[in-house]
């Protein structure tokens, strides 16, 4: 099985903690020079620094604040100028939780612009050098409330939803050139965005976090919650020659929590 990513730039968003550093390692340990993307600069110097090196790689990073859209682009289009890229890794912390019925109108479009807009951008800027090279991959870590969704994170639920039509629209138009657009969606998984849902439901059910982790890990079938690293070897998979047939999928990995099929 050819997981070789020797030779390839991957662009991957979020980079500086989570999921998208774990997703970041795990491509540079396949060959990629990764080029990580967050608004820290001082975390991505330190993440950065964690990446494995098997190609003798020069990794990069990009500052850009994904709150604002005209940032990102900037940002990515001087990177597009004078870099190629072959992989992009669209991954940017979710909404905060709460009803849909009860959120403003604000909270939706700062969503959207997060998520589905930012996509776009990087997307709209990358592509170009994908079909030049003859391969691509766009890969979207989402949520699995893409097939069921999720009490008490309504805007989350709806943008999620967004991105995954995008993302299937595009697996169809860009085929053909052999860049496939995938969703890894993630279940419950330790990270400090895990750390404030729980948090939220302690404050609003007066329980203890400990408590209501507890909960959430006797939801899931293998009774614990996933590692940043066990999502992000689903990434790495698809972004790898191997996965070349595999285009335009929603990949659950969580355990086995979502009802549906």
């Amino acid at each position: 099985m050819n997981l070789d990513l020797k030779d390839r730039i991957a662009v991957v968003c979020g980079a500086s903690q989570g999921i998208g550093l774990a997703s970041a390692r795990e491509l540079a340990a396949l060959g990629a020079t990764c080029v990580l993307v967050a608004r820290n600069e001082e975390r991505l110097k330190m993440a950065v620094e964690q990446l494995p090196r098997p190609n003798n790689q020069t990794h990069l990073f990009l500052v850009a604040d994904f709150a604002h859209s005209s940032e990102v682009e900037s940002v990515i289009t001087e990177f597009a100028k004078n870099h190629d890229a072959h992989i992009l890794i669209n991954n940017t912390g979710g909404p905060l939780p709460g009803k849909a019925i009860d959120s403003d109108i604000e909270a939706f479009r700062v969503a959207f612009n997060a998520h589905l807009i930012n996509n776009q951008i990087l997307a709209k800027a990358l592509v170009p050098k994908m079909k030049e090279a003859g391969y691509g991959r766009i890969i979207n870590i989402i949520s699995t409330s893409v097939k069921q969704p999720l009490p008490n994170l309504g805007v989350s639920n709806t943008v999620r939803g967004a991105v995954a039509n995008w993302a299937k629209t595009l697996a169809m138009e860009l085929g053909g050139f052999n860049i496939t657009v995938n969703n890894v969606l993630p279940g419950a998984t330790e990270t400090g965005r895990l750390d404030q849902i729980i948090q939220n439901k302690a404050d609003k059910s007066g329980s203890d976090p400990l408590h209501v982790k507890s909960e959430m890990e006797s939801e899931v079938p293998m009774k614990r919650l996933a590692k940043p690293e066990e999502i992000a070897a689903a990434v790495a998979f698809l972004a790898s020659p191997a996965a070349s047939y595999i285009n335009g999928i929603n990949l659950p990995v969580d355990g086995g929590r979502t009802l549906s099929l």
